[in-house]
């Protein structure tokens, strides 16, 4: 249930198609159900405008599976799944109509949404490698409503890469910048433009790149005004984020 479903509520209460007394039984029930392995949030959507996403790492298919029966039971058109396991994939299909990405490990129940929010958000890395951080970070936004558009293999070891796309970048609402090694793509990013970045470090990298712990300090002492980092291969919370800033 999100807030246009309470509104509507609202309004067939005022027209006397739904009783008083109905209506809030029905918001009492909403809150969370109680799977046993799982308390589903029900009304996550009404306080923070997006409805709760499941997080596939360490669940079963089967738990998968019964936590998206509870949220389509519930009205929830889309539902995201991220970091879900190849072996999850077969038994979620059986039952629901799920789309995989595989190099995301995103998986997808429902359809995107088809009314895109106002202005684009750009996902921009700093190499192929870093591809499947950058994709959980688009399908994420994209699953939230939002125009997406990617701009990969655009690092600083060939900045005119990057140039050549100034007039995409510049016209974003928000640019996730996706970058492991030493991180330097989130800085020049946030030089060259006006609106919030969001910079994501990944483990990609050698020895001492320490699993992504150097793009992760480089990008917290970024000298650019206006970025911000979140955690090590975090693209869900990248494209959450993006979201969330109008």
């Amino acid at each position: 249930m999100d807030k246009n479903d309470i509104l509507s509520l609202l309004k067939k209460v005022q027209g006397g198609d739904v009783t008083p007394e109905n209506a809030l039984l029905k918001l009492k029930t909403q809150p969370f159900e109680d799977l046993g392995y799982a308390k589903i949030d029900h009304h996550r959507g009404v306080r923070q405008g997006a409805s709760e996403v499941i997080y596939g790492a360490g669940k079963t298919p089967e738990q998968i599976s019964g936590i998206a029966a509870s949220m389509l039971k519930n009205g929830e058109k889309t539902i995201l799944i991220t970091r879900m396991d190849k072996n999850a994939v077969e038994y979620v299909k059986k039952n629901h109509d799920l789309t995989y990405y595989d190099i995301a490990k995103v998986g997808i129940i429902g359809d995107m949404p088809a009314e895109k929010k106002q202005g684009r958000i750009v996902v921009a890395s700093g190499g192929t490698s870093d591809m499947p951080v950058c994709e959980e970070a688009a399908l994420t936004a994209e699953a939230l409503g939002n125009d997406v558009v990617r701009l990969y293999d655009v690092g600083v070891a060939g900045l005119h890469r990057l140039l050549a796309s100034l007039d995409i970048l510049m016209q974003a609402r928000v640019v996730i910048a996706v970058a492991g090694m030493e991180g330097a793509l989130a800085s020049v990013v946030g030089g060259l433009v006006d609106c919030p970045v969001i910079a994501v470090p990944t483990s990609v990298g050698y020895g001492a790149s320490f699993q992504g712990l150097s793009a992760l300090l480089s990008m917290l002492n970024s000298c650019a005004s206006g970025v911000s980092v979140v955690n090590i291969d975090n693209g869900f919370g990248a494209g959450y984020l993006a979201n969330m800033i109008k």
